[in-house]
């Protein structure tokens, strides 16, 4: 017999919370949750607080992370002003830089200065095409709720213009500098409370006018969870509007200022995406998938937009067209070949005008061009090697702008891409990282990391708190998995929504292939993964627990049936399906990490890392995993079952092993989030925990860390 949607969300909410001893763990605000975090948190620093190493770590870790950081720089004024984003020593956030032609850079904005706690970040920042202006945007414990700011740059003086609520905002600067196109969200009371995540629009600004009267563009009658972003010709005549619905399908509009009426569709009602490139004055150059799921670019008149008068650029082909972005001639295109970055560069129709060479196997960092200059900047980062960021121009070599320095020897360590092999016979690559030389006996510790989701691609790139493990003789796996964006939309579609269970599949592939060929064994190997990437390792985690020693959980969603009613968590259903809707709850359940947790399972060593501040994942989804495996494993700790129970800590000296060999720990770090725009320091904290945790469960021996 079926049933309506209305009635399987009552009958699906009905099982879920008569089944769920841990659903009063879901409200972080209320006193018992709040009162049981502490005594989770209390219980985990006495455990990774007696762990052996843990000061060494910090003091090479510090070492590490002390280099800095360093962002792509944007070109203005005909190159003549550049900005970019750079972090020095032991600062906590980075800084906005600005430099006028050869002389010397001055800070234009700094998060850091009264900020000793270091948890003002900077989310994002655009500069006016004359470069004396730069619209940024600030937000505070990792929450990434940005508050707009205008800063005048001759003076360093910010404008009296302050808009809040443009988390993740999108902006396109008038060609007079008087004014701005951007996106922003409803103001508290607006809307529903339960709604305020979502009812991104786009809105008009004219400096010195107050934002409550600003107009807006784009955004009524539309579904809550679209997405829209902005791009503006040079003459300020042609408004590009690009709505994001989900990671597979967008739409373009586009707005005529000088003409009556509102936007008008371009392309809109097809499953494919459109990313605009460049918004010229006499075309728009945009990335798409449609027709092309590896990409293609096309031109099109924004006179005449009628998909019959559209110009291929750059044909698809057997590359993952990434991004492009224009430049004074033509454009330069990022793509991938095996999960390899490349860049080429052509004309304004297509011509082919070379390839850039990047300095070996690694990824971009990121890829500016200017309308005005024949130039692009990029970043290229490798495993073991830092940023550098570099010029370059058609028919000239590239040249090394500016560069961190390598705190690590690369020639003492290699990077191989070996193929696996999944369930279903699909081919994954699979990067492996270690020290040259290194045997392979079966019992090396190794860490293998994934993500699998959103279309993001996984590339070997610098992550510097990798680097004490591959010192101390590990084996770092960065796993290539479908769900990403490695080989285009028919892979990313191939790990999403019924295929999800693909993504795991690929995983555990992997890991089954470090150990039938000789690089580890279950009791050396541990798993890493954040995000949609502790999704990833939860389910594996619950689906083949025999294969893993230790799990390391960040910022995860674990109970798929309940996701979507916590944070912004309604963007996600394009990828993961809704529970509310039948087929989907059924794909849902058959992987759930949390409802597939068994009591007397003996589960690897499992430390579950989330932030009070995470506006993006609701920490309930760690704290009741915590809870649940506790009490499955039963082990030592603060599992009430109850709202209101006792919650404290377990003794310093009680027993937190179980049968599995290790322990279920929880970690709730204060005023952090998701990730973006973490402080240096809590970075740098986390790591000491993540990797002291790996190294003793591991079995790590001094001798053994030995080069």
């Amino acid at each position: 017999m079926k049933i309506g949607a209305g009635a399987h969300a009552l009958l699906l909410w009905s099982l879920v919370s008569a089944s769920d001893p841990f659903a009063w763990l879901e409200d972080g605000d209320a006193p018992a949750v709040q009162q049981w975090t502490a005594a989770q948190n209390a219980r985990t620093r006495g455990f990774l607080d007696r762990l052996p190493g843990r000061a060494a770590l910090g003091e090479r870790l510090r070492g590490l992370f002390g280099i800095g950081s360093l962002g792509v720089p944007l070109s203005r004024r005909a190159g003549q002003r550049l900005f970019y984003t750079r972090r020095e020593g032991r600062q906590n956030q980075p800084v906005l830089y600005v430099r006028d032609g050869d002389g010397p850079e001055r800070a234009l904005v700094d998060v850091n200065q009264g900020r000793p706690d270091g948890t003002r970040a900077i989310d994002w920042w655009f500069p006016s095409e004359d470069g004396g202006r730069v619209a940024y945007g600030t937000s505070d414990g990792g929450s990434e709720e940005s508050t707009l700011r205008v800063r005048d740059v001759a003076s360093g003086q910010d404008l009296p213009d302050v808009i809040p609520r443009t988390r993740a905002c999108s902006l396109a600067w008038m060609p007079d500098g008087g004014g701005f196109y951007y996106t922003r969200y409803p103001r508290p009371g607006q809307v529903p409370a339960s709604e305020e995540p979502y009812h991104r629009a786009v809105f008009q600004h004219r400096l010195g006018d107050d934002p409550a009267g600003d107009r807006k563009i784009f955004g009524d009658g539309r579904d809550r969870t679209d997405w829209p972003g902005v791009d503006l010709s040079p003459d300020g005549r042609w408004l590009a509007i690009t709505v994001s619905q989900g990671w597979t399908k967008s739409e373009l509009w586009l707005l005529d200022t000088r003409a009556a009426g509102g936007p008008v569709p371009v392309a809109t009602g097809e499953d494919a995406r459109f990313e605009v490139v460049e918004a010229r004055d006499d075309r728009l150059y945009v990335l798409t998938t449609s027709g092309a799921p590896r990409g293609r670019i096309v031109s099109i008149d924004p006179h005449h937009p009628e998909r019959a008068g559209w110009r291929l650029i750059v044909p698809p082909g057997d590359e993952v067209l990434q991004h492009a972005v224009y430049l004074q001639g033509g454009l330069a295109v990022a793509s991938l070949h095996d999960a390899a970055a490349r860049l080429r560069l052509f004309g304004p129709e297509g011509e082919a005008r070379g390839e850039l060479p990047l300095p070996g196997l690694g990824a971009l960092t990121g890829l500016t061009g200017a309308r005005d200059r024949a130039e692009v900047y990029f970043g290229f980062t490798s495993l073991f090697s830092p940023t550098t960021i570099y010029q370059a121009r058609a028919g000239h070599a590239a040249r090394v702008w500016r560069a961190l320095p390598s705190p690590v020897d690369g020639t003492a360590f290699e990077v191989q891409r070996v193929m696996v092999t999944s369930r279903d016979g699909t081919r994954l690559p699979l990067f492996l990282a270690h020290r040259k030389g290194a045997p392979r006996d079966g019992d090396r510790p190794t860490l293998l990391y994934g993500y699998g989701g959103f279309g993001i691609s996984m590339l070997p790139s610098w992550s510097p708190s990798v680097i004490p493990f591959l010192e101390a003789g590990g084996v770092y796996a960065l796993a290539v998995l479908r769900g990403g964006g490695e080989y285009g939309e028919e892979w990313h579609r191939a790990g999403m929504l019924d295929r999800k269970q693909n993504v795991f599949d690929d995983f555990l592939a992997d890991a089954q292939w470090l150990i039938d060929n000789g690089v580890t064994q279950p009791r050396r190997l541990a798993i890493s993964g954040g995000s949609n990437g502790g999704l990833l390792v939860g389910a594996a985690l619950t689906q083949r627990p025999d294969l893993f020693r230790a799990v390391v959980c960040k910022v995860p969603l674990l109970d798929m049936l309940r996701y979507h009613k916590f944070r912004i968590a309604q963007l996600w259903i394009p990828e993961y399906g809704s529970p509310d809707d039948p087929e989907a709850a059924r794909w849902l359940a058959a992987y759930s990490p949390y409802q597939h947790v068994r009591d007397g399972v003996a589960y690897p060593a499992v430390l579950l890392q989330t932030a009070e501040s995470d506006t993006r994942v609701d920490p309930m989804h760690a704290r009741k995993m915590a809870a649940r495996l506790q009490a499955a494993t039963g082990e030592t700790g603060p599992v009430a079952v109850v709202p209101g129970a006792a919650a404290t800590a377990a003794p310093a000296d009680a027993q937190v092993r179980h049968g599995g060999g290790g322990p279920i720990l929880l970690e709730v770090q204060s005023r952090a989030g998701h990730g973006a725009g973490k402080p240096a320091d809590k970075v740098i904290a986390e790591a000491v925990d993540t990797w002291s945790f790996v190294f003793a469960e591991l079995g790590m021996s001094e001798e053994e860390k030995k080069p």
